[in-house]
Formats: structure tokens, sequence, C-alpha cells
């Protein structure tokens, strides 16, 4: 495996795997608690989670508060994704600032996000399956959100003709300046 930091987030890193292929298909190791922990990262998994998204579906920015957050270890089992992570650790040098990378079936990708960070994504092709391996459980009470077309951040999503599709509840996320004065 090789472990790349994610351009100007310290933590944040993308995982490349090394995959064997022969006349049958392919094999490679998606996850490995031993490269993990050598690459820095301990993070014990508890659940995963695996959504279906059609083309234009616009995920996040999601994350869950103390005592319930989450890091997340996400990667695209078929279609493709634009993925991105925000750093909201409100001490932090690099709050505010975000990372992006396409996540795709075919490039196997997979992003490792620590806790302190909002995370979203953009399903680019139809049939765009995402899974999100997760250290801590869902908690309702915990869930949080930051607008995902907020100005001070400036995520440069993709243009999808016909637009974005996402939740109501995504569309009425706080800016990240709200959740700074929370």
């Amino acid at each position: 495996m090789k472990f790349t930091p994610a351009a100007g987030l310290p933590g944040v890193w993308v995982v490349e795997p090394d995959v064997r292929r022969d006349a049958r298909g392919f094999f490679f190791e998606a996850y490995s608690a031993r490269f993990f922990k050598e690459n820095g990262i301990g993070e014990v998994f508890v659940q995963d989670n695996h959504s279906l998204s059609r083309r234009g579906v616009l995920r996040g920015l999601h994350f869950q508060v103390e005592p319930h957050a989450q890091a997340k270890l996400v990667s695209v089992l078929r279609g493709s994704a634009f993925d991105v992570v925000v750093d909201i650790r409100k001490e932090s040098g690099t709050f505010g600032r975000y990372a992006t990378e396409v996540l795709s079936a075919e490039n196997r990708k997979t992003v490792y996000i620590p806790k302190g960070f909002a995370h979203g994504f953009l399903a680019l092709e139809d049939d765009t399956h995402f899974l999100y391996k997760v250290s801590d459980f869902y908690s309702p009470a915990g869930q949080r959100g930051i607008l995902w077309n907020d100005p001070q951040i400036g995520i440069p999503w993709p243009a999808i003709e016909g637009g974005y599709l996402l939740s109501e509840k995504d569309k009425k996320n706080q800016t990240l300046e709200t959740y700074r004065q929370s």
C-alpha cells in the first residue's frame, strides 16, 4: 500500500493498494490494520456504511461531534466520485482548508479522514457505490454538517449537467463561520 499525504491537510491520507492482476482478474488488500499502524494510523473501525448514488448526487459535508466523532476510511466500489475533506478543527492552522480526490472503482484509491474533518462527495457516474469505514457508531444527536457550497471554503465542485441533487438536510447545513462560532 502506498500512503500519500493529502495536499495541505495534516493527518489526511490517500491510500493506493498494490493490485495483483492475472487472467482471472485482480486481487488487492483494501485495508490492513498493520500497514495503517506502520503509517501512524491506529484507528479501530467499528462499522461499514455503503451508499448508492446516481450521477449528480452530492452528499455532505458531514461530520459527527464528540463524544461520537468519527474517523473515516472512504472508497468507491463501483462508479466514481469527487471526494472532499475539509478541516473543521477550530484551533487548527488549516481550519477551513480542503483537499479533493477522485475516487473510482478503476483507481481503487482510499482516503483516510481523521476526526475533526468534514467529508462529502459528488457522484460522477450513475450507480456509484461508496463505502465508508467509521471509527464510531452513528449518533443522530451528534450529526452535523457544513454547507457544501460555502464561499468561505470555495470547493471547486465539478459541473454536472442538470445540476446537483442534495437532501433537504444538506441544503440547510450551517456555514463554516456559524460552526466556528458554536
